[in-house]
């Protein structure tokens, strides 16, 4: 596989998931098309599966790839498709390192990151391995590399969905630069010369096309919490810059998360047959009624101490038609994986908020109640058959 080392591809971005198809990529390409922006993005292999390493072929084959937007917009069913064209290419890790770290040192001004749960996770993994296995050694070995030939520093915009994601990237790397390299002025340079952003997406991107494109919801947002020295790589309305990510993540995980822990507490407590997806729940007033009942009653008067009510409304309502979705099949018996964990998570910290604020939450307190037995629900369930 030829090495597209084209001096516009200024981000690097580590993983080839649909979801960075959908989301940074997508964005990257219409802030070029305004002209806001003149990166492109070279997209870097790192695993050593074989099928992994397949789609990097693929990727680097068909760097204009179909995005397809499908669900609903301000009321509006969307189905449109674009072509991204964003992408420089992709290379391969373990089978093309010398020209990634030589691509890295020369061109590389952000670095995009989505590597999986497990991304994090260096083990016995060491940044002076000929090829590092995981992300954080990798990285740091790069950035090594890129420090000893004199170079400026890179902005990390990691997208791992990770609480504090820049933060935890950079205290693993600072280890694994102060283990391997026992050099105190690449750890200043890493600290004084990079910025490490803590960022948060949010965006289903559903399905992925063959051989390359995904297919996405409308929505989106990637939200990055300002710093010194900060610098984007595009400009997009989805694409904001926030003083503090605290609010962005609190409504997400207390709306958006919350709400779906409540449908499947809705779809536990009673037998409903024909409804296997949250589009399906939607469809039926009962349960709408219901889970509007128990985001404007108990969730979001919780929240308002934190959150601008009108921020929380307006999540809310994108919330709601992000489920009406028709076009995603989104099962409640995947979102119900764990779910006495996801109701801890979720939804007891909002009853916690309600206690100190006197603001009663039954329908809250019921489904935690129901999460921790096997018991049917003790508070009336909706009737769809009304």
């Amino acid at each position: 596989m030829t090495a597209p080392l084209l001096s516009d591809a200024g981000i690097v971005q580590f993983g080839t998931s649909r979801f960075l198809l959908g989301h940074v990529a997508a964005f990257v390409h219409a802030s070029r098309n305004n002209g806001y922006t003149r990166d492109r993005i070279l997209v870097v292999q790192t695993s050593p599966r074989e099928a992994g390493k397949q789609k990097a072929r693929d990727l680097h084959a068909h760097r204009h790839y179909p995005l397809v937007i499908r669900g609903r917009h301000h009321g509006q069913d969307i189905d449109t498709c674009e072509t991204v064209t964003s992408l420089a290419g992709c290379l391969i890790a373990d089978e093309q390192w010398p020209e990634l770290q030589r691509h890295f040192v020369e061109n590389a001004r952000f670095v995009v990151s989505n590597s999986g749960d497990s991304g994090y996770r260096i083990d016995d993994d060491s940044a002076l391995s000929a090829i590092p296995q995981s992300f954080p050694a990798k990285l740091t070995k790069l950035l090594y590399a890129r420090y000893t030939s004199g170079h400026d520093g890179l902005t990390m915009l990691p997208c791992e969905l990770i609480s504090h994601n820049g933060e935890r990237l950079k205290t693993l790397v600072l280890k694994l630069a102060q283990r391997d390299y026992a050099d105190t002025h690449f750890s200043d340079w890493l600290t004084t010369r990079c910025v490490w952003a803590n960022t948060l997406v949010d965006r289903i991107v559903s399905a992925a096309l063959e051989p390359v494109g995904a297919v996405a919801e409308p929505y989106a947002l990637w939200t990055i919490e300002d710093q010194p020295g900060l610098k984007l790589p595009c400009q997009h309305p989805d694409v904001q810059r926030v003083e503090s990510l605290a609010p962005y993540e609190m409504r997400k995980l207390h709306i958006l998360n919350l709400a779906h822990s409540y449908l499947v507490h809705l779809w536990k407590s009673e037998t409903y047959s024909h409804i296997r997806f949250v589009r399906e729940a939607m469809a039926t007033p009962g349960w709408v009624e219901e889970l509007c009942q128990v985001l404007d009653s108990e969730v979001l008067p919780s929240l308002a101490k934190h959150i601008e009510p009108t921020s929380l409304e307006a999540y809310r309502d994108a919330t709601l038609e992000r489920f009406a979705n028709p076009y995603l099949d989104h099962a409640l018996q995947d979102i119900a994986q764990h779910h006495a964990m996801k109701c801890e998570r979720r939804l007891r910290p909002v009853v916690e908020m309600a206690r100190r604020q006197g603001i009663a939450t039954p329908r809250l307190d019921d489904a935690i109640s129901s999460s921790q037995s096997t018991t049917h629900s003790r508070y009336p369930l909706p009737n769809d058959r009304q």
